[in-house]
């Protein structure tokens, strides 16, 4: 029993010390920024390293190739081969991901922090940062799993709907890429192209790395000079354009052998670092972002059973991201369905939300606060988005400060400036 309250006891604080977490963070020679948490409740370090080249980075002619040098990083380093390179992380039981979005190219190594585990893992990290190779023999064996992925993505509506979706409401803007790229884009890249997207994009001016765990800063600061120190300087890339608003209703249906329509309905949002963004944030958990307790979920699901789910989001990037209503329906039902979402969202922006949803929402979102920062990994996710948005290092410190101190008004305000109900991009997927 005295165990028990033991664990309980140690768990509790930990919890109050992991909700918030102190930055330490510096520059390098060659530019690259490094962010560093220390925590020694596990004996594991996590480490997180981003450049700005999502697929906002792809030139026209090859949609794709940011996806596909993210993808090749792990085929081969200096003296490696992509088997030697699984091989040795597992035997050391380290795991490395990789990802890449609109905005930027992630790579992630989680290690146990004792240095005879933890320095071979770093070393094959920073040698895929560093020196990856790029081998011939796995450029095409990458490229038919990319281009497997591409003909899933046709068969899904879902991803139809959003594909069609991004390429109106950016259309002409590269927001429009599609992170995993378009089919004639992926066929093109060659292997030059691949090093010269890796060469112009993965420097250091360019890099970002943050390290959370069990180390002390000195061993951090040692380990991120190995991972991304000795990338070349380089340049940052030319900021990327401004999004502009859609000014009218715009409606595109698109025929798709399914029982079910898939509904996408929204505009150009916010960017990350906007002053509307909590506002904006705890209004949108009360409209739709809270499941089947939203306002959505209530008029669209409860009410009418037009539905299983349906929910509104922001999705900020670096410049304005989309507001999103989504959900899915009978084809024979999309017509209401589509309605019924309009007018609860054109309510909400006139009325605002009343003070028992507001104060709901706030303890909801607050409440579930230390799950988004209850491992290394989710910590150093955060303080990537930190760095990468130019968000103050406080923010994991303050965030629930910010949530208490949302207003009626401020959400009212913010909706009424932001969101536009009778401008909408409304995309149909389904009908037969």
């Amino acid at each position: 029993m005295i165990n028990r309250w033991y664990f309980l006891l140690f768990a509790a604080l930990g919890l109050e010390v992991s909700a918030s977490p102190q930055i330490q963070h510096w520059t390098m020679d060659n530019g690259a920024r490094a962010y560093f948490v220390e925590t020694h409740q596990i004996s594991m370090v996590q480490f997180a390293v981003s450049f700005d080249a999502g697929s906002v980075r792809d030139p026209d002619s090859l949609q794709g190739v940011a996806n596909f040098v993210n993808a090749m990083i792990e085929e081969g380093s200096a003296d490696m081969d992509g088997i030697q390179v699984a091989e040795q992380l597992e035997s050391v039981g380290a795991e490395f991901s990789a990802g890449s979005g609109r905005d930027m190219s992630v790579f992630e190594l989680r290690s146990l922090s004792d240095a005879p585990l933890l320095r071979p893992a770093v070393d094959v990290f920073s040698k895929l940062m560093q020196q990856p190779t790029f081998p011939k023999n796995a450029i095409e064996r990458v490229r038919d799993r990319i281009l497997v992925g591409l003909k899933r993505r046709e068969q899904s509506p879902g991803s139809v709907a959003s594909l069609a979706f991004y390429d109106n409401l950016y259309e002409g803007h590269p927001y429009s890429n599609p992170p995993a790229g378009i089919v004639g884009g992926v066929k093109r890249v060659r292997g030059q192209d691949l090093l010269n997207f890796y060469q112009t994009f993965y420097v250091g001016a360019n890099a970002l790395i943050v390290i959370v765990g069990d180390l002390s800063i000195g061993e951090a600061r040692s380990w991120a000079g190995n991972i991304v120190g000795g990338l070349p300087s380089g340049v940052k890339p030319e900021a990327i354009p401004e999004v502009k608003q859609i000014r009218q209703n715009n409606s595109l249906s698109i025929a798709f052998p399914s029982s079910q329509t898939h509904l996408m309905m929204g505009q150009v949002g916010i960017a990350r670092n906007d002053p509307d963004y909590f506002p904006l944030y705890v209004g949108n958990h009360i409209l739709g972002g809270a499941g089947l307790i939203s306002r959505l979920a209530h008029d669209i699901r409860e009410e009418r059973g037009l539905a299983y789910s349906v929910s509104s989001y922001f999705y900020p990037m670096r410049k304005a991201g989309p507001f999103l209503i989504s959900l899915q329906t009978r084809n024979d039902q999309a017509a209401v369905a589509e309605e019924l979402s309009i007018d609860a969202l054109r309510r909400f922006v006139e009325q605002g939300p009343d003070p028992s949803e507001l104060e709901s929402a706030k303890r909801n979102i607050t409440g579930g606060f230390p799950l988004r920062i209850s491992s290394n990994k989710k910590i150093a996710n955060n303080i990537l988005s930190i760095a990468f948005y130019d968000l103050p290092l406080d923010y994991l410190v303050t965030f629930r400060e910010r949530i208490n101190n949302v207003s009626l008004e401020q959400v009212k305000n913010a909706f009424q400036r932001r969101v536009f109900p009778d401008r909408l991009l409304h995309v149909l997927v389904g009908g037969n």
